[in-house]
């Protein structure tokens, strides 16, 4: 009864009219009955004696409003007493009658009175200190939400004392012109949004409270929703002065935490207002970094701030604050010395006194009694979660007021109690309950779990997440009240409900039941769609515009200019209020909420394409648009969503016009073609004159056929070698080829001319080619589906065996060997040592598209896969063909000693790993790689490259080798033996220039680590000579023979000569019979040179010849850049594949660079012990010298340290740093750091890691640096927040190659399965790159990956309008080979046809053309290919290639018959081009 006496009282309240000024007190039999309150009499105006026709009154506006404000306050307050007075009576008999058992003790005695009550307006009264979460910020003020589905709102000036302040100083005018710049800049008028942000938390007091209704409330301006209508109810002050009124000054103590605001900016910190008497706080700089302030390095006066006492200074004057977020959401009272030092928001702990089902009562601190409603409580029951003297800790929402003694309501919600905003847990990560739950949702099942009769339903919608239905969004009807134990809406029904809101503080969405609202179109206007075409109710038509309701609360505007076609000079004739409308939406603007709509008829009933963004305006769209302003050179056009066109004077009209402005007024709609975009700029030229019917006959629009279609038509006319065909329905002109038409029936083009006829129906047609420019469109007939392979589909793991032959094509490499596709679920792994019997002369790693047979090693059939051999000796085990390179299979085959060949598995800081079989690989340490010491040794070697070296170890248990490049023992130890006391005067030797200077040679004598001085006058015979001029013709690495001339052995010098004069023919005879005779027996290891065959290009004077070229070398460079790309391209040569070998091979003949000059050049020959750079194992084989043991000792231990460093994988932070050291710019280094830390968790440290990297890394490292980038990008994505990742992506775009990086974070977003985001990325860089062929293709290949195929091919057509025409062509293949690969074969064959039809002299595309068909395992297409291809008129060079790649075909794919044919064919051509040649 009481609750139902609380609903008569909202109604009597809701009304913004001035109730009856109540006098005498009512019982409560008579306020229970009335169910209405009684008609509201004014006393005031009883005296009147008559009342104005109409409703009228005597009094002013302001008298009016004056007397309403005056009675409802009258009103409210006897109603108030009723409320208490009869409250009070009804607990007293509840109480007398037993009430509840679980509000009594065990001797019957009643342990507490207290009511747990929800907030409403009614109950909040100024004075009220409340605690409230930011849900918007308006230009002049926030919108808060309360506890209990409550809202109210801040005025801009009730924010701080000094904001006010300085907001007054604006208007000043005196005061602006006298301040200085320093103190400007300081008072600037921060806008609130920098200040606050949705989802922060804030104390206040409320400082009025309006009746419903009012609208003299400005902050707020025009009420824009349902949120911004309720908060104008209450009003709020956040001024400290206010909120932390009665805080006494002995309560601040560490942490204690309330609002302060900025009151100046000092040296070293913020002194604030505290709104303590005699209290200042102060904040250091430091302090205010740590603070949630985003990118503000500067705290503006008068900015407002939750502060959390960290110090009270000795005098009692000043305080010391943090900011800190993490401090505020730990920062909790324990005890208060007055009830007025509680504010709002505060930790408090408490005791739980009583478990009642709505709710529980707590006393707080120990003294103060408090409340917790059940929307503050965590879901469930309260008995099952909280027992009585348990010990929680709650926060402040509110203080009861009036109340005596003092008392609070508190919350014990998880969001509020951990200061943050409430969001929805799921797999991932927890959502905002708002992302989660976007207004307009329709929730298909939720469950009522409590029932407030009066106010309405409580409903769990997920987990964790609950709705309030509030009694009126129950039913489209009038429901009086509710019941939890009967009726449609009782505990435990399940609903359909829809979200029409959020109580942001109570952490609950705002629900509807009714049928009405479930069937709105709209909730919002971020529902409505541009160009949507809509049904609307016409409101109020006004001077300056027309109103119309849409859907529910959602109203659209229709401006004068759209109200018809023409300018209308009675629009209320027309648009009656009530009647309905039919509109298409114009603009739509969510941050404003507000729709413009058009009435326009030909607008309205266009079936044109809508353009409403920058992407929508493609050049030869034919569109829509309204005339918005005139010139004399132009016209201004308006497309949806205020995208503007202009259109030249030129192209407005067919014939010259005298007038712009009179031929197209403003508000004109006027057909437009887009003849141009300029992306950058957003500029868009438009053309009404090539949008007109009559322009159709220059130029036929195509835009109804798109490259790919399959079309048909009739011939219209046959010329020499095309034929006009017109197709159909589009009656687009097309021309197609005889000679492909001729092909398609495999009859000669002499007998298609004779049978075919204009009038002739073609069918089967695919367009290839289309120029919208020009109007034209070339088509090709769609080749004859093949045979499916039989291999293919009876291969099956059950059935396959060892030994048993496969063929498959090459996907990609990766670090296993070559992956094999054998079908569509069976894949197969070649290693490059299983692929020939000479890894030299074989196809170690065969190229990716490439078709081969193999032989099957062994099954695995979890992986379902094959391991597969292409050797010689195990395809054709019966033939006796030599081995080169053995079959490797396990340790016990290798013995030390032993000379094997390998490929560079990797290529590490320590060496080399070699691979020698499928399991085996070996190690090469620095000091094995060559005989002298070379610096830069990591350029000589690359992944993949065929090496050849000599077994040192074996350990078999732990599995590894250890391998050498460097020749014997003997030459390496008589080299190191030669020091400066086997030299003499007159002595020649052999050497190398060192360095060159202004006075001289440097040398060094070969085989030694001794170098000396040739002065620059022991050149030349000639005394006259310029020697300046012969020293330019020496360089690094010269070798030369000179003379000892002189030696210093002091001082440790050698001067040598080099004049002619001081040589004999003998000693050069003498040197070079001692290298042959070095050379024979020798043979060198490491890297094995390969001599590979390359013929010289031929010049072609055609045309197509010279394109083609340039497309090659395009698609090569793009291959270069991504491994996607490459896997496109094809080995247009036939030579056999050889890894790319070392130009410079270390071997022992060759010296190598040995002195490191970087710290200057000493005149004292350096002792091989002394030589840190040398390797280590040349100090432990020198045991000669006895005297420099021990400082070989010293130097040796050293060496060893630096040997085990690079050997063993760093362990911690230490070894990195070292290695660092001497790499700083490799970028495999660091982030081998940064993955080390992410391995102990450590991910601030690693992004610390990756920024150091790239300080480090010298700015000519591109590619290092690109490397860190990379892996931070990878970082932030499985680590980071899509801001800082966002963030990151920028960063990287900014500091590298923009298109690469977008390239690389769309295939970032690939690889850790977010196709959805990888989609976004793409449509991001095809936007920014449009002129890049290869985004458009990696693009489709995307698409295509996911089965999307329809939207890969929808990117062609587009790819053509934003590339230059040079690419057009290469762009079509790739999109062909993509079809062949990931989509459907035979629309890229069909593709390829078309291409092959109008560039038949485009020898590239006819190879890409044969590997694609080759791939797909049809012997018969390929020899058609080829047959096809070498009927054309080509070079003998071009014709050589092709025969050899035929005949490689043949043995792949088919059979010796084949073979025998294709050198039948290749005789007989070269027979036939020699007879043309020589007649």
């Amino acid at each position: 009864m009481a609750a139902g006496k609380k609903r008569v009282l909202d109604e009597a309240s809701s009304t913004p009219k001035a109730k009856k000024t109540k006098t005498d007190t009512h019982s409560k039999k008579s306020v229970e009955k009335a169910p209405k309150p009684a008609q509201p009499v004014s006393t005031l105006i009883a005296d009147e004696i008559d009342f104005p026709r109409g409703g009228g009154t005597s009094l002013t506006p302001l008298e009016v409003k004056a007397l309403r404000a005056e009675a409802v306050k009258e009103a409210d307050k006897e109603l108030f007493e009723d409320a208490a007075k009869e409250t009070s009576t009804k607990r007293r008999r509840k109480s007398e009658a037993g009430g509840k058992s679980k509000a009594l003790d065990k001797d019957g005695k009643k342990t507490s009175g207290i009511r747990i009550e929800h907030l409403n307006y009614k109950r909040v009264v100024v004075g009220m200190k409340i605690l409230g979460q930011v849900v918007a910020v308006e230009p002049l003020a926030l919108i808060v939400s309360l506890p209990n589905q409550l809202f109210a709102h801040v005025p801009i000036t009730q924010i701080s004392t000094q904001l006010t302040q300085v907001l007054e100083s604006i208007d000043d005018d005196d005061m602006q012109s006298s301040d200085g710049e320093e103190e400007a800049s300081s008072s600037r008028v921060p806008d609130l949004y920098e200040i606050f942000r949705p989802g922060q938390y804030v104390r206040a007091v409320v400082t009025a409270v309006h009746a419903p209704g009012a609208t003299e409330v400005t902050a707020l301006g025009r009420v824009r929703d349902e949120v911004q209508k309720a908060s104008r109810r209450v009003e709020l002050s956040l001024v400290p002065e206010k909120v932390n009124e009665g805080v006494a000054k002995g309560d601040l103590r560490p942490g204690f935490s309330l609002s302060a605001a900025v009151k100046s900016v000092e040296d070293h910190g913020y002194i604030l207002d505290m709104g303590v008497p005699d209290v200042s706080g102060f904040l250091s700089f430091k302090d205010a970094q740590k603070g949630p302030f985003g990118d503000d390095k500067k705290l503006h006066v008068g900015r407002l701030l939750d502060v959390t006492v960290s110090k009270m200074s000795g005098n009692g004057r000043t305080c010391n604050v943090l900011v800190e977020e993490r401090a505020l959401r730990s920062a909790s009272l324990t005890e208060v010395s007055s009830v007025s030092s509680i504010v709002p928001g505060a930790l408090v702990q408490s005791l739980v006194t009583a478990v009642q089902p709505d709710g529980l009562i707590l006393q707080v601190l120990g003294f103060f009694d408090g409340t917790v409603d059940q929307f503050h409580l965590p879901p469930g029951d309260p008995e099952d979660h909280y027992k009585v003297g348990q010990k929680v800790k709650a926060r402040i929402l509110y203080d009861i007021s009036p109340s005596s003694p003092p008392r609070f309501a508190l919350s014990l919600a998880d969001h509020i109690v951990n200061y943050d905003t409430k969001s929805v847990a799921s797999d991932d990560a927890t959502t905002d309950l708002r992302e989660a739950y976007p207004v307009g949702t329709i929730l298909e099942a939720v469950k009522v779990i409590r029932v407030e009769s009066e106010r309405g339903l409580v409903v769990e919608v997920g987990p964790g997440v609950e709705g309030f239905v509030h009694i009126s969004q129950v039913a489209d009807e009038h429901v009086p009240t509710l019941s939890n134990i009967s009726g449609a809406w009782k505990t435990g029904t399940v609903h359909r409900a829809r979200v029409t809101g959020y109580f942001p503080l109570d952490g609950i969405l705002q629900l509807s039941l009714r049928p009405s609202v479930l069937a709105q179109k709209f909730l919002q206007v971020a529902d409505v769609q541009v160009g949507e075409v809509i049904k609307g109710t016409i409101k109020k038509l006004t001077d300056s515009a027309l109103f119309v309701s849409i859907s529910g609360n959602v109203d659209g505007v229709v401006w004068p200019n759209h109200y018809a076609d023409i300018i209308l000079k009675h629009p209320q004739k027309r648009f009656k209020p009530g009647g309905s409308i039919k509109c298409r939406v114009l603009v739509v603007d969510p941050e404003r909420k507000r729709i413009a709509l058009t009435a326009k008829k030909t607008l309205v009933e266009s079936n044109l394409p809508i353009v409403a963004q920058l992407s929508d305006a493609q050049v030869g769209v034919v569109t829509h648009a309204v005339v918005f302003k005139t010139s004399e050179k132009s016209l201004q056009i308006e497309f949806y969503n205020n995208l503007k066109a202009i259109v030249p004077a030129r192209e407005a009209s067919e014939t010259a016009l005298s007038s712009l402005a009179a031929a197209f007024p403003v508000g004109k709609p006027v057909q437009v073609r887009i003849t141009a975009v300029d992306p950058e700029t957003g500029r868009i030229t438009a053309s009404i004159r090539q949008a007109s019917p009559n322009y159709k006959s220059a130029i036929t629009d195509i835009s109804g056929v798109d490259i790919g279609d399959i079309v048909e038509g009739v011939v219209s006319d046959i010329r020499k070698d095309k034929a006009v065909v017109t197709l159909r329905p589009t009656q687009v002109t097309a021309l197609l080829s005889l000679t492909n038409l001729a092909n398609r029936r495999e009859i000669s083009v002499a007998q298609l001319r004779s049978t075919l006829k204009v009038g002739d129906k073609l069918q089967d047609l695919v367009v290839t080619s289309r120029n919208p420019e020009k109007g034209f469109v070339l088509v090709a007939t769609k080749p004859k589906e093949k045979e499916a392979l039989l291999q293919k589909n009876h291969l099956s793991l059950d059935t396959v065996q060892p030994g048993q032959l496969v063929g498959g094509r090459v996907l990609r490499h990766n670090r296993h060997g070559a992956l094999i596709k054998l079908t569509n679920s069976i894949t197969g792994i070649l290693h490059p040592t299983d692929a020939a019997d000479d890894y030299e002369n074989g196809k170690p790693f065969p190229a990716v598209d490439s078709v081969l047979k193999a032989t099957v090693l062994s099954v695995d059939k979890e992986r379902r896969q094959l391991t597969l051999s292409t050797r010689m000796s195990r395809l054709f085990p019966s033939q006796d063909k030599p081995i080169v390179d053995r079959e490797i299979t396990s340790l016990s085959e290798l013995k030390v000693g032993d000379t094997v060949r390998g490929f560079i598995k990797s290529v590490a800081e320590h060496g080399l790993f070699v691979t020698l079989g499928r399991e085996i690989d070996a190690r090469v340490q620095i000091k094995e790689l060559f005989d002298d010491y070379v610096k830069d040794w990591k350029s000589r070697f690359s992944v993949n490259q065929l090496v050849k070296g000599r077994i040192l170890s074996i350990n078999t248990e732990k599995k590894q080798v250890e391998m050498s490049f460097r020749s014997g023992d003997l030459k390496r130890d008589n080299r190191s033996q030669l020091s400066l006391s086997d030299l003499s005067e007159g002595q020649k030797i052999d050497g190398r220039v060192k360095r060159v200077e202004d006075y001289g040679l440097f040398i060094e004598i070969e085989g030694s680590k001794l170098s000396g001085l040739c002065h620059k006058s022991e050149l030349s015979d000639n005394k006259d000579a310029d020697v300046t001029l012969a020293l330019r013709s020496f360089r690094e690495g010269d070798k030369v023979k000179a003379v000892i001339l002189s030696i210093d052995q002091e001082k440790r010098r050698i001067s040598f000569g080099l004049k002619p004069s001081y040589f004999e023919e003998k000693d050069f005879e003498q040197e070079d019979s001692e290298s042959e005779s070095e050379e024979e027996p020798a043979e060198p290891l490491g890297v094995v040179d390969e001599a590979e065959e390359s013929d010289p290009a031929e010049d072609d004077d055609e045309e197509s010849d010279d394109e083609a070229e340039e497309d090659v070398d395009a698609a090569s460079d793009d291959a270069s850049e991504d491994d996607e790309d490459a896997a496109m391209d094809v080995d247009f040569s036939m030579d056999l594949q050889k890894p790319s070998g070392s130009t410079a091979a270390a071997s022992a003949s060759t010296p190598e660079e040995t002195l490191n000059l970087e710290n200057g050049f000493q005149w004292s020959a350096t002792q091989p012990g002394e030589d840190v750079d040398m390797e280590s194992d040349e100090d432990s084989e020198d045991e000669q010298a006895e005297s420099k043991k021990k400082k070989k000792k010293r130097k040796e231990i050293e060496l060893d340290l630096t040997a085990d460093m690079h050997t063993k994988v760093p362990e911690s932070n230490a070894d990195f740093e070292r290695l660092l050291l001497g790499s700083p710019n490799s970028s495999y280094l660091w982030i081998q750091y940064m993955s080390f830390q992410l391995q102990i968790s450590e991910i601030d440290k690693a992004r610390e890691i990756a920024k150091r990297a790239l300080k480090t890394i010298n700015f000519r490292e591109e590619q290092e640096k690109l490397n860190v980038w990379i892996a931070l990008l990878n970082l932030e994505n499985v680590y980071g927040t899509d801001e800082s990742l966002e963030s990151t992506f920028k960063d990287a775009a900014r500091h590298n190659d923009s298109k690469t990086v977008h390239l690389r974070m769309a295939e970032i977003f690939e690889q850790s399965d977010k196709p959805e985001k990888a989609e976004e990325q793409f449509k991001r860089t095809v936007k920014k790159f449009s002129q890049s062929s290869k985004v458009w293709t990696l693009f489709a290949e995307h698409y295509l990956k996911r089965g999307m195929l329809e939207e890969a091919r929808k990117l062609l057509p587009r790819s053509m309008q934003s590339l230059e025409k040079h690419k057009h062509l290469k762009t079509i293949c790739k999109f062909a080979q993509l079809e062949y690969k990931l989509g459907d074969p035979e629309r890229g064959k069909t593709i390829f046809e078309g291409i092959v039809d109008s560039h038949p002299k485009r020898w590239d595309m006819w190879s890409i053309y044969v590997d694609m068909e080759a791939g797909q395992g049809d012997i018969m297409s390929v020899r058609n290919l080829f047959n096809r291809v070498l009927a054309l008129k080509m070079t003998s060079h071009k014709a050589k290639s092709f025969f050899k790649k035929w005949l490689e075909l043949e043995r792949k794919l088919g059979d010796e018959e084949g073979q025998a044919d294709v050198k039948a064919k290749a005789i007989e051509w070269t027979q036939r081009a020699a007879g043309t040649s020589e007649s």
